[in-house]
């Protein structure tokens, strides 16, 4: 199972007037660590792959404490489940050992035309897969 951290550094952009990340810029963190992730495995272009596209389908986040300007913080992705159509991932942000916020996503493969639910290519499912241990 692949445990991918992305660290990445608060700038002014990512935070409001008081200095504290706004709220859903974390699932743009979130979003970046699962795209590496993705790409770890080989997977360049993980939103569009010839005639199909991966849409977010679910997310469930709980935030526990605030990141702020400057702070170092770690952006986690680890695969959780897959099926043909679906994988779901489990993500947190932490500052050092804290953890900040904690999310759950789950990711629908489907045809671009239709915009309809449709299997992801065998090997990504198969590669997906044999990451669950």
């Amino acid at each position: 199972m692949i445990d991918y951290r992305l660290p990445i550094r608060v700038y002014v952009e990512d935070t409001d007037a008081g200095g504290i990340v706004f709220y859903a810029n974390y699932l743009k963190f979130m979003e970046r660590a699962r795209t590496e992730l993705m790409r770890s495995l080989g997977f360049d272009k993980p939103a569009l792959f010839g005639g199909l596209q991966f849409v977010v389908h679910e997310v469930a986040v709980k935030y526990h404490s605030p990141a702020t300007l400057d702070d170092e913080i770690v952006v986690t992705a680890v695969l959780s489940k897959a099926t043909r159509v679906t994988f779901e991932m489990t993500q947190q942000v932490l500052r050092g050992d804290e953890l900040l916020v904690e999310g759950s996503v789950k990711v629908a493969c489907i045809d671009v035309q239709s915009k309809r639910p449709k299997g992801m290519p065998k090997d990504m499912y198969t590669i997906l897969n044999s990451q669950l241990g």
